[in-house]
């Protein structure tokens, strides 16, 4: 069983990178790319750049979820109800939930969004007309990403912390308020992205240093929460 799980942690970091890495390549990378770049060039890799990086990116965040999943489900039966009593539980759950609805974000809104903007792309390239829905899926697409960009950074935390910095001895009444804060907080966040007018998107997620200090800010709140249960 030791070797099984190790190879769930493996295949877990590994695909975890791939997947992270191809999310900071799109925030930090190609969307400033394309805010520079003229529609000649942007078309070009929307065509034929932009589909195989995304098919890294989905399937490496599938990859990520599976293995996550299991590794989790085998931790909780293997301390039943001891796991949501303790700072490991508490502290991987955070984690997960973020990385879960990341992983949500992914193939339910950037995913479909994408490959309306890709047809699109395509249609302008044999010199159709360019599908009039596109620009509206490429802002929720951008406020998707961006929300999945925010979350890494307190995903990482709590993942890294679960085995390595308990946050607390066993849970209490107190522990238990500030998981349902924590989780408001991170179903404010995930409703912004999914409902959020042109206003939130552009502040502070509209730009890549908005975006990361909204992140470590978010993280300092939840580590500060947990921190005082």
């Amino acid at each position: 069983m030791d070797e099984v799980l190790l190879f769930f942690r493996w295949i877990h970091f590994l695909a975890g990178v791939t997947w992270i890495g191809m999310l900071y390549y799109f925030n930090f990378v190609q969307t400033p790319f394309f805010g520079e770049t003229d529609a000649s060039v942007k078309n070009a890799a929307v065509s034929k750049l932009l589909p195989r990086a995304l098919w890294w990116f989905r399937w490496g965040a599938m990859f990520t979820f599976g293995s996550g999943l299991l590794y989790y489900l085998y931790m909780y039966s293997k301390m039943g109800s001891a796991f949501y009593s303790s700072s490991y539980g508490v502290s991987i759950t955070i984690g997960a939930t973020m990385g879960v609805l990341m992983f949500l974000n992914v193939w339910l809104v950037i995913w479909p969004a994408q490959k309306v903007i890709i047809a699109s792309t395509n249609k302008v390239l044999g010199g159709g007309e360019a599908d009039p829905t596109a620009a509206g899926r490429a802002k929720r697409a951008a406020l998707s990403s961006r929300t999945n960009t925010l979350f890494s950074i307190p995903m990482l935390l709590f993942m890294g912390s679960a085995k390595h910095y308990p946050f607390f001895g066993e849970a209490t009444g107190t522990t238990c308020v500030t998981f349902i804060i924590v989780m408001v907080l991170i179903a404010l966040l995930e409703i912004n992205s999914l409902v959020g007018t042109e206003g939130l998107t552009k502040k502070p997620l509209g730009s890549v240093s908005g975006t990361l200090w909204a992140g470590f800010i978010t993280a300092g709140v939840f580590f500060f929460l947990m921190g005082m249960s």
